[in-house]
């Protein structure tokens, strides 16, 4: 029977862990501070004491400041990280549950669904108030029509005939939307903006929507890595040892579908987040779920933080898609895996 992967322990799995939460908080500073308003340091560090309970430090923000500081800096900044760490997260967990390192969020058509769902919304309902509902409803329609359509089948819920499942709803769906827009042409410019991705930073509306479905997601994910260790060796060694494969794979891809499309609904498709991030930790801290799931929340967090700060300040006072932004460092860095790593294994 082929070995289970070997979790980093002790000091090493710690160590990976605070480095990963250093980048994070790294990341989040960089975040806070960069802007075309300079804003010191320890000013923003006096302002966030003085916030806390019995706590009382005389800031030297001025209320435009900390308006910047709080009102538009802060939402932006952690909205950034819970759509990362999502992304992040269900890139990894999708890999494990397919045992496929090329597998994304958007594997079993999200990406379609929601890219249709906000079509939708821009041509029909008049606005982008319908959008992000309309996204995230259009995702989990597409992942369910998949699931649904691999269980019709006869062959259950196989990770393979899953993927052709999302292959298949995910042509039909872009097929569709495809025609929604050239019936409605003067609606091009607003939906390529949101498929090109993007960080909406007017207040905290957008994090306390999405906060709920990624804590539900994320603790969902995290309680099956161990058993997505058991399924790194195959379905058969799996049931084999006792693990319910059916049960599990739909679990994971619940709760990642979840999170997925929450994230889509605010932020519209940003690409290479789920696949970069855990190939990136799985060259340096190795295949466990165990760790890699932990870090990949971490990480994905950081890196989409520190992207969004390239996007809002290569083009100042313009502003990047975001998906643009990742797209420039993942497919070199994609295409650098591929030709260095020939057994990258989830």
């Amino acid at each position: 029977m082929p070995a289970l992967p070997v979790p980093e322990r002790g000091v090493s799995a710690r160590l990976w862990i605070v480095a990963a939460a250093g980048f994070l908080l790294a990341a989040v500073v960089t975040g806070i501070l960069v802007g075309p308003v300079s804003i010191g340091l320890w000013d923003v560090l006096g302002s966030f004491l003085d916030k806390l309970p019995f706590v009382h430090v005389d800031t030297k923000l001025s209320p435009v400041q900390e308006s910047i500081v709080w009102d538009i800096r802060l939402p932006r900044v952690v909205l950034a990280a819970l759509v990362g760490a999502m992304l992040s997260l269900a890139g990894a967990s999708y890999q494990g549950v397919f045992r496929n390192p090329l597998a994304d969020p958007y594997l079993l058509g999200v990406a379609a669904g929601a890219g249709l769902g906000a079509t939708i919304a821009v041509v029909y309902l008049g606005g982008t108030y319908w959008l992000p509902p309309a996204a995230f409803v259009g995702g989990a329609i597409a992942v369910v029509a998949a699931y649904l359509i691999g269980r019709s089948t006869g062959r259950g819920s196989g990770g393979a005939t899953l993927v052709l499942a999302g292959v298949t709803v995910a042509s039909f769906f872009t097929a569709v939307q495809t025609f929604v827009q050239q019936q409605h042409s003067d609606t091009l410019q607003q939906v390529y903006s949101w498929i090109l991705g993007s960080l909406p930073s007017s207040d905290w509306t957008d994090v306390k929507t999405l906060l709920p479905y990624v804590v539900v997601a994320t603790v969902g994910i995290l309680l099956h890595r161990r058993l997505l260790d058991v399924l790194s060796v195959g379905d058969d060694e799996a049931a084999s040892l006792g693990v319910n494969v059916g049960r599990v794979r739909l679990a994971v891809v619940v709760c990642a579908t979840i999170g997925t499309a929450a994230a889509v609904a605010v932020s519209g498709l940003i690409g290479f987040v789920g696949i970069i991030v855990p190939h990136a930790i799985r060259l340096v801290a190795g295949p466990s779920y165990r760790l890699l799931l932990p870090l990949s929340v971490l990480v994905g967090a950081g890196f989409l933080v520190f992207a969004d700060v390239i996007a809002r300040t290569a083009l100042s006072p313009g502003e990047l898609p975001i998906g643009v932004v990742t797209a420039f460092f993942g497919a070199p860095f994609f295409a650098i895996v591929l030709r260095t790593s020939r057994g990258v294994t989830s």
